[in-house]
């Protein structure tokens, strides 16, 4: 319920202020970029340490 009371005020907010909706994507692809950097890097060091085949042909750049 709480959920749905903040999605709510969450949605009349965008509707009253348009410019709300793109800082708030922005800011959800600015960490999905983030997240996916240090992802990619983790899965790295693990490939070097494991020598994994799997990791090691989806990660061979």
């Amino acid at each position: 319920m709480t959920l749905g009371i903040i999605l709510i005020i969450a949605g009349v907010l965008i509707a009253l202020f348009p410019k709300l909706l793109a800082f708030i994507v922005a800011i959800i692809l600015i960490l999905e970029g983030v997240f996916v950097i240090f992802l990619s890097r983790a899965y790295k060091r693990s490939a070097q340490r494991l020598n994994d085949p799997f990791v090691d042909f989806f990660l061979h750049w």
